[in-house]
Formats: structure tokens, C-alpha cells, sequence
């Protein structure tokens, strides 16, 4: 998404899944900021992305038509398309335009080291791997001898590059962004168009397995030196935004070492004084998207708060923060449009993205697209329902209930409770292709899902509380959830189920231990199920070493790995599982899953192992996403036996 010099057009991509090619495709749209009919501009077989528009008001776009990501340019009504760039081995990712249009950054893969062929060249067909050091595999791919680095280009009257990038990380072995999720969000250029600040973490092997210490770092075109903005402060640092003026820099910081779900500060450093302030020290707020007014006056950003997504603003040098919008929604990104206005994408728990127009006085919001709608059209949704139940030690706990269309509280119905992952990512009102709770009720459940300790939105202490305690008093806010909901009537609690993925995945198999028969049946998605073997085979240690509270060798041991380490409450499972896990994830790596199965067959407790190899934590090919439903609910109707609803008692 991106809004067009003017204020008045906002462009933006929509990908389409086709089921038989199993792939999506995305193609560039725009419409109207003061509202009017969608335009189509592009319709190739390579999806387009990396959207921005030029000072001319034309519009520039990364796309894989050719095969390769290449820069290409088009009018604002569709007309003109033309490709500026050709790059013969590699495409280019994440470009960015320097304001008066003289200069592009972008990233591509160098070479960062040698691989097995270039040590054994007489041995092509050799097929091995040789590692001497950790972060060999992150996420879901292994270590390719690559890095991404970060470059800047000229660029000639008629807007193609000329002449050869420059490498600002020449001879690093560091990435820029940051892998896995990193994106064009944490590349920057200043106004003057000669300075440019990129995030990465300068640490390779075993420390950068262990450590969330990236920096802000400033380029500066003219001497071509390099300025660690960060430097001392020890968290994940990303993120950076020049002011207006390019007087001053705003990043998002964490200020623990080591813990990938601190609060986000927002950080703003003043080039003339060499000072950085967190301008939102003391708030309970965890920032995201942050955004400058066009005076530098006002910095805007997102913020997770009671299971939604809310935009707010703080003056820049600190002050009072302002919520500015509320309701049932999640506004995921934005984009400011002049003084008061902004253009964000919506989603909500019975709807998929569409854009709307904020009114950042008021902070009311008009529609700008209906794709989502349209595609939605006639489909009978469920009730949402946000409810409070008190916990185990006395805390009001936030709720989502999800009915079946048409639901009829003189009926009985299975109900599923929700285990979210993370272990420190929320239940918003965000939408997914594959924990879509909406399909879940339409297919006949009750839905329960609990923003249960350790979710943000709610506090530090709630959010932080998990950390240590995996399996303590989130399990039993866990249990609080699914035992408060059961007391309605229209609750079955002869057809309960409990399903999760990764922290979820692990609390479903610790509860398949201790749920005392509130369950008929368990499904498990990449969950850790033998913490002590997990530890040393995971990929981010950081991660493992602070939410486990230590390692499984430290002495005295961790009561993670006394306590909550569902592998030695195997004993006590007496309940049907479906256990499911992608080969390529290496966050939870494939054993977890075969542990728990072979666990589940070798005690003769009805069971199924749903096997993705070419998957890693998420599902994302199309045909394995629809395959995943199919097995999920072919496993819940087969032991839970869902019906369309029998007469309460």
C-alpha cells in the first residue's frame, strides 16, 4: 500500500490463489483516497510488490514477469508500462526511493562465504553439508552461503539505474534486513536523499544465534561511512524513519537483550545532539508502523490493546499518547494522506483485508475497497462474542467466542478451545487461511480463544508472565476458559476438543497430560513436545534460552524442563491425537512431532501424523493449506462426531 505524492490515489496489490497452479499471484490496484471505483493496473504472470510512487506521479513496482524481480514503471491510470532495470543473475528486493528520485536502495544476495563445492570442486554430485558453527538453518531454509545486503544506485533522467550499485556492507557476512520476516520497513532514506539507514545484526554463528542485538546503522553517500545509531543499546532495534527534515530518526527498540517480545519503544534520535530518547518510556504499549507527520510534529503508530489493533500519535519529543481509534478491528498498516487523514487495511475476525480512510481527528473510518466483501458475499458468518472470565488467580481474562451460523442456544454443540502460539502473539481481530475460526464455526463448532497470559494487549506483567512458566498459569488460564464457557447450556461437554499450533501445539500435548477428561480429542501443529531435546536443536537460542529460563544442562535445572515438558507427562495421555508438522520447520523441529506420535502409537492411543515436507511453521502452498482442513476436520468429525446440534439440558 502506498499513497501517491498528491494525497490522492493510494495504490496497493491484491493476490489471488490459484488452487490448480497451487500459487498466488498479485497484481497492483488504485483507488480514489476521497473514495470512487478500484482501477486494475497490472495483470502479469509475476506478482507484483515493492510499491512507490515518484515524484512525476508515476508509478514504480518490483515484479517477477521476466522471472526475475525487476523494476518497472507505469502511469497512474495503467498506461506507459516500461522496465528500468535488468539485472542478468539476480532480481532486486525491498527498493526504496530517495525523495527527489536521484538514487534507489534496494537489497540483493552476495556471497558471504564458501560452500561445499567451492572446497571440494572434483566432487559436484556430492550432496553434504559441512558446519562448524550455530544459525546453520533459521526458520525454514538452511545457511546458503549468502547474505543480503544493502545497495544504492544513481539513477538517469529517463529513471533507469546507471552505472553499478554500491554495496554499503561490502565484505559483511550480515544481513540486511533481517531474516526471516525482514522487509522493506527496515530500509530508509533521508530527505536530502544522501543519507540512507538500514537494520541488521552484525553477529554471525553462535552469537547471532544467541542475541536479538541488531542496530540502526546510517550511510552516508558523500564519504561512504558507516554510524552505528544504536550502539549500546542491546535489544532488537529496527525499523528506522527519517523526520520530514531528516533532523531526526525514529526506530522501534526493545530494551531487554535476548527477548523477541519486549515492549517496542519508539526511539528518537536528534542528529544535530547525538541524543536518542524513548519518547514512549513508561507507556505499556508495544509500538509497530510508526509514521512522521508532514511537520515532524506528531510520530503515529499501531499498538495491540484488548485483542485489537488501534492506531495512536505522541508528539515526537514526547508527551501525552492518544488513542485514536477503538472498536472491534485490527488496523494492520497504514499510510498517512496529508494532515488528518490516513489509509489503513482492516481486518476483523469475520473479515479479510479490505482499505479504509481514517479520520485521525475523529477517528472514524469510511470504506475505500470491498474486494474481501465481495468474495464473502452470501456466505452466513458466526457471532463473535467478547466475553471476560476470571482466572485462577482472580484476573479478568479476555475471551473470543465464535458460534455457528444460525446457532441456537436451545442446542448442544463440540466446542473447540484455542490454543494461540508465540508464545506472545495475541489473538486480534486479524484473519489467517488456516486457524480461521469463522471456518471453524461454519463447520459446526463452538469456538473458544483466550488471550490467555503471555498474549500482549493487556499489560507488560500479563505479557511477560509466561516467560519461565510455559506451563503454569497460562495452562490454567487455559482451563479457566474452557470451564467457564462450558457452563452454558448450549455447550457439549461430552464433545470437547482442545487444537494449537507452536506454544499452542505445546499446551495441547502438556494438557493431553493434565485435562482430568475435559477433552475427546487433541490436534497438534509444530508443538514442542520434549523441551529437553528441543533446546539444543531449535535455531534461534536467544528464544530457547530466555522463555525456557535456561538451558536443560544448567544446574540447578530449569523447572521448565522438570515441570513443563510434556514428554514426561506422556504417561498420562488417554486421548485420541492428531499430530501435524512441516519438514522445513526449524523453529520446532520435525522430532518434536515424531516424539509425540510415535508416543501416541507406541501407548495404543488413537492417532494421526499429518507429515508437510516441504512446509516450514506456517502452511503456505494453497493445495497443502486446503489439505490441512480437510485432515483437521476429518480428524474432529471422526472423534468428535459434530452434529448439527441436539437439544440442550
Amino acid at each position: 500500500m502506498h499513497v501517491s505524492p498528491d494525497g490522492k490515489t493510494v495504490a496497493y496489490t491484491v493476490t489471488k490463489y490459484n488452487l490448480a497452479e497451487n500459487k498466488g499471484n498479485a497484481d497492483i490496484y488504485t483507488v480514489p483516497v476521497a473514495g470512487g471505483p478500484a482501477q486494475k493496473l497490472t495483470d502479469t504472470p509475476g506478482s507484483e510488490s515493492t510499491l512507490n510512487w515518484r515524484p512525476d506521479g508515476k508509478l514504480t513496482y518490483l515484479s517477477g514477469e521476466s522471472g526475475t524481480d525487476q523494476l518497472y514503471v507505469i502511469n497512474a491510470d495503467g498506461s506507459g508500462k516500461a522496465k528500468l532495470s535488468e539485472f542478468p543473475e539476480q532480481g532486486l528486493g525491498n527498493l526504496k526511493y530517495a525523495s527527489k528520485a536521484n538514487f534507489i536502495l534496494y537489497t540483493q544476495d552476495v556471497k558471504s562465504g564458501p560452500t561445499t563445492l567451492d572446497l571440494f570442486p572434483d566432487l559436484p554430485k556430492a550432496d553434504a553439508k559441512i558446519i562448524d558453527d550455530l544459525n546453520y538453518r533459521h526458520w525454514n531454509v538452511w545457511d546458503d552461503h549468502l547474505a543480503s545486503h544493502v545497495f544504492f544506485q544513481p539513477l538517469g533522467p529517463d529513471g533507469k539505474p546507471t552505472g553499478y550499485g554500491k554495496d554499503v556492507m561490502a565484505g559483511e557476512k550480515f544481513d540486511s534486513p533481517l531474516m526471516p520476516d525482514g522487509g522493506a520497513e527496515q530500509l530508509a532514506f533521508a530527505s536530502d536523499g544522501y543519507r540512507l539507514a538500514y537494520t541488521s545484526r552484525k553477529l554471525t554463528g553462535k552469537a547471532e544465534a544467541e542475541s536479538t542485538n541488531s542496530d540502526i546503522y546510517l550511510y552516508d553517500i558523500h564519504d561512504g561511512k558507516t554510524v552505528n545509531l544504536s550502539e549500546g543499546l542491546g535489544g532488537y532495534d529496527t525499523e528506522p524513519n527519517f523526520s520530514p527534515d531528516g533532523r531526526q530518526v525514529a526506530w522501534l527498540s526493545m530494551a531487554t537483550p535476548g527477548f523477541e517480545s519486549d515492549r517496542n519503544g519508539i526511539v528518537v534520535y536528534d542528529f544535530a545532539s547525538k541524543k536518542r530518547v524513548d519518547i514512549t518510556k513508561g507507556s505499556e504499549l508495544s509500538a509497530a508502523n510508526v509514521r512522521w507527520s508532514a511537520d515532524g510534529k506528531t510520530l503515529y503508530f499501531v499498538a495491540v490493546v484488548t485483542g485489537t489493533e488501534q492506531l495512536f500519535s505522541i508528539p515526537s519529543k514526547g508527551g501525552k499518547i492518544r488513542q485514536i481509534t477503538s472498536g472491534p478491528q485490527n488496523y494492520n498498516t497504514f499510510e498517512l494522506v496529508g494532515k488528518d487523514r490516513a489509509v489503513a487495511n482492516r481486518t476483523t475476525l469475520s473479515a479479510f483485508a479490505d482499505l479504509v480512510r481514517l479520520d485521525l481527528k475523529t477517528g472514524k473510518e469510511t470504506p475505500l475497497t470491498t474486494i474481501n466483501q465481495q468474495e464473502l458475499a452470501g456466505i452466513k458468518l458466526g457471532k463473535v462474542e467478547d466475553r471476560r472470565v476470571t482466572t485462577t488467580d482472580g484476573k479478568q481474562m479476555q475471551v473470543y467466542v465464535i458460534y455457528p451460523p444460525d446457532f441456537d442456544p436451545s442446542k448442544k454443540y463440540p466446542t473447540l478451545l484455542y490454543c494461540q502460539g508465540g508464545p506472545q502473539s495475541p489473538i486480534t481481530q486479524s484473519q489467517s487461511y488456516r486457524w480461521n475460526f469463522q471456518l471453524m464455526a461454519a463447520n459446526g463448532y463452538i469456538v473458544v480463544a483466550p488471550n490467555r497470559r503471555g498474549l500482549p494487549g493487556f499489560g507488560r506483567e500479563w505479557n511477560d508472565a509466561i516467560s519461565g512458566d510455559w506451563g503454569g498459569q497460562a495452562i490454567r488460564d487455559y482451563f479457566s476458559a474452557i470451564d467457564a464457557i462450558s457452563k452454558e447450556p448450549f455447550v457439549d461437554k461430552d464433545r470437547r476438543g482442545c487444537v494449537g499450533a507452536s506454544y499452542g501445539g505445546f499446551a495441547v500435548y502438556y494438557m493431553a497430560g493434565h485435562h482430568e477428561g475435559r477433552f475427546k480429542t487433541f490436534i497438534a501443529h509444530d508443538g514442542l513436545y520434549n523441551l529437553t531435546s528441543w533446546y539444543p536443536s531449535t535455531e534461534e537460542m536467544f528464544f530457547a534460552k530466555h522463555d525456557m529460563g535456561g538451558a536443560p544442562w544448567d544446574v540447578p535445572t530449569p523447572k521448565s524442563y522438570q515441570e513443563f515438558n510434556p514428554q514426561l507427562f506422556a504417561k498420562n495421555w488417554d486421548t485420541p491425537i492428531l499430530v501435524i508438522q512441516g519438514g522445513k520447520d526449524f523453529r520446532v523441529p520435525e522430532g518434536q512431532a515424531m516424539e509425540a506420535f510415535g508416543t501416541a502409537q507406541l501407548r495404543g492411543i488413537p492417532s494421526r501424523f499429518l507429515y508437510l515436507p516441504n512446509e516450514g511453521h506456517w502452511v503456505l502452498k494453497p493445495q497443502n493449506s486446503v489439505l490441512w482442513q480437510r485432515v483437521f476436520f476429518d480428524w474432529l468429525g471422526r472423534t468428535l462426531k459434530p452434529e448439527s446440534g441436539k437439544a440442550a439440558r
